[in-house]
């Protein structure tokens, strides 16, 4: 890693912990909305939620699904796992309170700031991202990440996703950085870890739930651990 001169991070589940923060967002417009008439628990409801987003998730990264069919078909699938009547219209509902709550939601993984801030003495960092652009850039602005960030780039200004090696490249670009002296940290092992190494940039797998062990990935448990591998 003594050649790395710029490092680029994924956002949701690396830094920005996407999980906890959909999940204080559901349980706000759950109760506002009073869906526990309609569903045995909000545990039920945010599990089958999260498995069909996913799922949405997963089609929309090969290319299946469009933006705005993620954004409601994963609520018009949840409502109606459920049978509530007018699915429709409570889907639009609650896809329009989503997208406007769960980006001002401000958890991180444990020592964000305080590892991007030591990185960002020595390194310039940088944001590559599958997100939507709109909310991308509330979430850095109301957890107080943008000041890290030279570049921010999110996918849908490339026209692809990761992990498409344009996506890498127009990063790269924007950041006036080669692949050789590049780092990619991210959570997903295809779309950050394959999707770098494919380009020539050096990867390592943010894994905090200690999912696998695989040989020949570079992997850490916390982000703190990114200042033990890296010269500072």
């Amino acid at each position: 890693m003594n050649n790395i001169k710029h490092i680029f991070f994924d956002l949701d589940h690396t830094l920005w912990d996407f999980e906890k923060n959909s999940q204080e967002a559901l349980f706000e417009i759950y109760t506002e909305l009073n869906l526990n008439k309609y569903t045995p628990s909000f545990d039920r409801f945010i599990k089958k939620y999260r498995e069909i987003n996913q799922r949405y998730w997963n089609l929309y990264r090969q290319n299946k699904v469009t933006k705005e069919q993620v954004r409601k078909g994963r609520f018009v699938d949840t409502v109606a796992f459920f049978k509530i009547s007018e699915k429709e219209t409570l889907a639009e509902i609650l896809s329009h309170k989503y997208i406007t709550l769960s980006p001002t939601k401000t958890n991180l993984f444990p020592g964000t700031h305080q590892t991007l801030k030591k990185l960002s003495k020595k390194y310039p960092l940088h944001i590559i991202t599958n997100g939507f652009t709109e909310v991308q850039h509330t979430k850095l602005e109301k957890s107080n990440l943008q000041s890290y960030f030279k570049t921010v780039v999110c996918s849908e200004e490339t026209n692809f996703k990761k992990p498409h090696k344009n996506v890498f490249n127009f990063a790269l670009n924007k950041a006036n950085a080669l692949a050789k002296h590049s780092l990619m940290v991210g959570d997903s092992l295809e779309a950050d870890v394959l999707g770098a190494k494919k380009i020539g940039m050096k990867s390592i797998w943010f894994n905090p739930n200690k999912n696998t062990n695989l040989k020949n990935v570079l992997q850490i448990h916390l982000l703190n651990e990114l200042s033990t591998i890296l010269p500072l």
